[in-house]
């Protein structure tokens, strides 16, 4: 009986931990090489992947949300 209320006790923290916030993804709006793009790398890793002509427009928690940015820019980065 014990180690079904410690399984459950542990599952209710992991649960937590993750409702929290502590696991939170954000989905950054890049330009790159003139194009928009969301994804969820770090800057450093875009840069690695795409080429140092990458840049942050904007971050957001949901995917939805940057999405919809990058869509109102048509896909192209707007001048510097």
């Amino acid at each position: 009986m014990k180690s079904v209320v410690s399984i459950c006790f542990l599952a209710g923290v992991l649960l937590l931990g993750t409702a929290s916030g502590s696991f939170a993804q954000k989905y950054t709006v890049y330009c790159t090489n003139g194009k928009t793009e969301v994804d969820t790398r770090t800057p450093q890793q875009m840069k690695s992947a795409r080429g140092g002509n990458t840049y942050v427009l904007a971050t957001f928690d949901y995917k939805l949300d940057a999405d919809k940015f990058a869509k109102k820019l048509n896909g192209q980065c707007p001048k510097k």
